[in-house]
């Protein structure tokens, strides 16, 4: 070819170590040239495709060159993995879990990011469909779904997916660059990428970016060191068992003044935030401080408890099941007419969810219960936040979810409530059994983990080998 048209035809063998080169690619078409954009903007470019392909690739050995200087040279037969980390070298290697999901029809493999590693934009969301990049506007909802309620706004996961699809399935001619394409049942392809990340993301049994390792179920008294008033003894919740951890060394820091000086015991499952704690109390009626055995944790209280009210409610959706909670008197509450007639459409699906509204007269209507987990909160003022999102649920419970987790948050614990030593354990042993324990619903961190290397660095010590909380404090 030269200039776009056919100098000659022939047979050529291309057997491996043929090269292929394109040299002068705009001696005919100078107007494009004009069109380029800075060195370092192209040349960006050229990396972002050289990497699309790569990571497409891993069985393939790939290099590229820039004006005479290596800046990648990638091996063959590298695992996934491997090859997704030597691109995007920020990506701490802790951060990924693998995606895998398979249905009749469509297959979804790759990584995905934990929620506490997102960025401001989609720069590092890497989709491939049948091991071509490319993109379908279905695949950005079901993204969203996939992590929803795990993000705060405008921040961005980062995933690496590779969708398998039978060809006759897809269209891949509604664009010229064939960067986007159609699906044939796009609600199968969102519905199965939106399970296959939130899998991914419930299987926490590996370690965390932000908490370390998986957790216990009992809340244990160590006896009390002289001077400290804490209580002797041991409570456990839920009938958990466990069996006695050591008392901390004389030399452990000593508790807050009035703290519960509490150690979870280690537990026999994984996907928990750590394997045992010792509450070392509460600061600024906003923060549980922790000891672990991998070092220090703050504890956003308010937002550990909307955590664990919105996964009970919803659980209990899942399995309808809400238990309904009678309230002492009845609140009326009058509505707009479009969020009556929203509220009028959705009265069976709010029963369902466990709660008691009922018509009364016009666009008002009483409310006389409430669903049980979401404890001492104004009935009126939630079902006016309801109504107006309900237009979009068509009746649905299972699409109140935003809803249910503002309810969640105006039930939660307080930021400025005082916890006593019990509310303490049971809100830990709670956080514990939850799904996701390391953001709340809106996306905000509910727990920051600082190793015993970090305050080591920050103390500038050696970093202590911590075998055991107990042990890692010299």
């Amino acid at each position: 070819m030269s200039g776009g048209k056919m100098q000659e035809v022939r047979e050529a063998g291309c057997p491996p170590g043929t090269t292929v080169e394109v040299r002068n690619l705009f001696f005919n078409v100078p107007a494009r040239r004009k069109f380029l954009r800075s060195e370092q903007t192209e040349c960006a470019r050229v990396r972002q495709v050289f990497m699309m392909y790569a990571l497409a690739n891993p069985a393939v050995g790939m290099r590229l060159k820039i004006d005479g200087r290596t800046l990648h040279n990638l091996p063959a037969n590298a695992a996934g993995k491997d090859r997704l980390l030597e691109l995007f070298r920020t990506i701490p290697k802790d951060a990924l879990r693998p995606v895998a999901y398979t249905s009749p029809e469509i297959k979804v493999s790759g990584f995905a990011a934990l929620p506490s590693f997102s960025r401001s934009d989609r720069s590092e969301q890497c989709i491939f469909i049948n091991c071509r990049p490319a993109w379908a506007p279905v695949l950005s909802g079901a993204i969203s779904e996939g992590y929803h309620s795990l993000l705060p706004r405008n921040r961005h996961p980062v995933l690496f997916l590779f969708i398998g699809i039978a060809p006759e399935l897809v269209d891949v001619n509604v664009h010229p660059a064939k960067k986007e394409v159609r699906f044939h049942s796009p609600g199968a392809v969102r519905a199965a990428v939106a399970q296959a990340i939130r899998t991914a993301l419930q299987n926490t049994a590996a370690r965390s970016i932000f908490v370390p390792n998986p957790p216990g179920g009992a809340i244990q008294m160590p006896p009390p060191r002289t001077g400290s008033s804490a209580p002797t003894g041991l409570f456990t919740y839920g009938g958990s068992s466990f069996k006695k951890r050591p008392a901390p060394a004389s030399d452990a820091a000593p508790l807050l003044p009035g703290a519960a000086g509490t150690a979870a015991a280690p537990a026999a499952s994984a996907g928990k935030p750590w394997n045992w704690c010792r509450v070392i109390g509460q600061i600024g009626s906003l923060y549980v401080v922790l000891e672990t055995e991998d070092g220090l944790v703050l504890m956003d209280q308010h937002a550990a408890h909307e955590r664990v009210l919105f996964e009970k409610y919803t659980a209990a959706i899942s399995g309808r099941a809400v238990e309904s909670q009678a309230l002492l008197t009845a609140e009326t509450v009058v509505l707009t007419p479009a969020d009556a007639l929203n509220l009028r459409k959705s009265l069976a699906a709010l029963k369902q969810a466990g709660f008691g509204i009922h018509e009364f007269g016009q666009d008002t209507f009483l409310v006389d219960a409430l669903p049980a987990c979401l404890g001492d909160i104004s009935a009126g003022r939630l079902v006016a936040e309801i109504a107006p999102a309900l237009a979009e649920g068509a009746g649905s419970v299972e699409l109140m979810v935003e809803q249910i987790a503002k309810a969640a948050c105006h039930a939660a614990v307080k930021a400025r409530a005082r916890l006593t030593e019990s509310e303490i354990g049971r809100l830990i042993t709670d956080l514990e059994k939850a799904e996701m324990p390391y953001t709340c619903p809106h996306g905000r961190p509910v727990i920051i983990h600082f190793s015993f290397q970090d305050l080591a660095r920050k103390f500038g010590r050696n970093a202590p080998r911590a075998e055991s909380g107990a042990n890692a404090r010299g």
